[in-house]
């Protein structure tokens, strides 16, 4: 409904004021914010005055039907959110803003223009709505832009340390909170299930957010699909009960290899050793938890390669024809070499476990009654396990 003159004369006795209208909010009425005493004079006094003086005319042009752009207001809200104001504070202005208008078109109607006055209040409390959203709109873009922007960063440089690609001493290691000893993860998830992206996403959310509270702080995480690896920027123990914490978060059997590193220059190492530790304990079919060098220092030690390597690892090539019959070496020797615990780790009979392992023994002619047997299968398995990805046991974790 168009604006009678009456409404249009009591706006226009305001044009005047703009500029004083604009100075008292950013000087005088804004002062009583918490938080904006501390911001810069020059910001105060030129670029919020601005914005100040901006609204009032953009107010006025609404009143006698001239169009008006929230241009500005967008560009002040990037600018805001880029050095680090608080939203509430921003918005506070724009509504402390709304009052000291209200308060001069107050002080300029006259006596019988109360319905005149009413008329402009309408206006400014219907235009407010718009000018609210466009700052909050523009404001958490920025931010959810800087935000993906630092976290994209931060996880370049992590998987540049990780990877050996940032040397020790960078400046950039400074952000990281990376100064002394550190604690290594690698992080499988056994069995992860074929998700769309989404869901993925959500996952590792949940279990970034176990990682952060099972360390009392934000741990540096690479995580993906199957797995990823950490960095506690501290020196400390995992918690025993990390792999059944990280299970609860993304509903899977979770593996984890723990390594400490003396220092950023020993992580690339660190990360290297506990990614294979994680490799290893699922080679050997050991169950998804905690795991640290000690727990597969044999294991790891035969599965070093050398001039050897290619010999050992051919012992089993007359049973590669038969996946079920490696499935059940491995877990034979995840579970001790204990009969009966494999049959009900594979939901077989135990003379059905003793007939395939009779089966290995006369393909290969490895006697795994024996130490030595025993040992030449580990090894065996190792090896092929690292030539070839791990199949039926859930993805490995990426280097």
């Amino acid at each position: 409904m168009p604006l009678s003159s009456e409404a249009r004369s009591l706006a226009a006795r305001c044009e005047p004021r703009v500029n004083e209208l604009a100075r008292r909010m950013a000087r005088e009425s804004f002062e009583e914010l918490p938080g904006y005493a501390e911001l810069p004079d020059d910001v105060k006094d030129l670029e919020i005055a601005a914005t100040a003086r901006h609204g009032v005319r953009l107010f006025l042009r609404h009143v006698t039907d001239q169009p008006g752009s929230h241009r500005l207001f967008r560009e002040r809200a990037a600018q805001r959110a880029e050095e680090g104001m608080p939203l509430h504070l921003l918005l506070r202005t724009h509504a402390l803003g709304v009052y000291v208008l209200w308060q001069a078109l107050r002080d300029a109607a006259r006596p019988g223009e109360e319905a005149a006055l009413v008329e402009l209040v309408d206006v400014l409390l219907q235009s407010h709505p718009a000018v609210v959203g466009a700052v909050a709109e523009t404001y958490l873009d920025e931010r959810s832009a800087l935000e993906a922007e630092q976290r994209a960063q931060r996880s370049s440089l992590v998987r540049g340390l990780l990877d050996g690609m940032v040397p020790p001493g960078h400046v950039l290691l400074d952000q990281l909170r990376l100064a002394g000893p550190v604690l290594v993860l690698a992080i499988g998830f056994d069995g992860a299930p074929a998700e769309g992206p989404v869901a993925v996403r959500r996952r590792l959310r949940r279990v970034q957010t176990a990682l952060d509270h099972a360390f009392d702080l934000e741990v540096l995480a690479l995580l993906e699909a199957d797995g990823g690896r950490v960095i506690v920027p501290k020196e400390c123990l995992p918690p025993e009960d990390l792999p059944r914490r990280l299970g609860k978060a993304c509903d899977l059997p979770v593996r984890v290899a723990a390594v400490d590193a003396a220092g950023p220059e020993a992580v690339t190492d660190a990360a290297r050793t506990a990614t294979e530790i994680l490799r290893i304990t699922r080679a050997c079919g050991m169950p998804p938890g905690l795991h640290r060098m000690a727990d597969v220092l044999l294991e790891y030690h035969l599965s070093r390669r050398n001039e050897s390597s290619h010999l050992i690892s051919a012992l089993l090539d007359p049973v590669a024809d038969r996946p079920e019959l490696l499935e059940t070496l491995r877990t034979h020797l995840g579970h001790q070499q204990e009969r009966r615990a494999t049959a009900a780790a594979l939901g077989l009979h135990p003379n059905t476990v003793d007939n395939r392992l009779a089966k290995i023994g006369e393909r290969t002619g490895i006697d795994l009654s024996a130490p030595r047997g025993t040992a030449l299968a580990i090894a065996a398995l190792l090896l092929r396990e690292a030539e070839e990805p791990p199949s039926g046991d859930g993805p490995s974790v990426r280097p």
